[in-house]
């Protein structure tokens, strides 16, 4: 079993930045791509970064990238949400996921673990 905890959430204005984290623990790290969705109140939700196993590749949507950074430490069991040049239309509830069986794909029924969530709220 995998358990996956985020942290970092919290009130930023917009403009500033956030860093989220995603601890993993129960199995190798290593092991499973890793991705970060979020979900507005009201909304679907949304895929907002995924990366490999390696890190060696990232992919975005467009209403994200240049903004936010994906990225992870193998040997900290650790994954990173870097999120800058927040908008009010960021705030949500961000979760990470893991998936053992792809990389890093965008399709959030392809991961098979996920986290409680963080709220990120971004005031004017």
């Amino acid at each position: 079993q995998v358990h996956l905890v985020e942290s970092g959430g919290g009130l930023v204005q917009a403009g500033g930045s956030l860093m989220l984290s995603c601890a993993v623990s129960g199995r190798t790290f290593s092991s499973y791509a890793m991705g970060w969705f979020r979900q507005a109140p009201g909304k679907e939700r949304e895929f907002v970064a995924a990366i490999s196993r390696s890190g060696g590749s990232r992919t975005y949507p467009e209403s994200v990238k240049g903004r936010f950074t994906i990225s992870r430490d193998n040997a900290k069991n650790t994954g990173y949400l870097q999120m800058s040049s927040l908008k009010i239309e960021d705030t949500a509830v961000y979760y990470c996921a893991a998936s053992d069986k792809y990389s890093h794909t965008r399709i959030s029924t392809d991961y098979n673990y996920w986290g409680q969530g963080t709220q990120v709220t971004v005031s004017a």
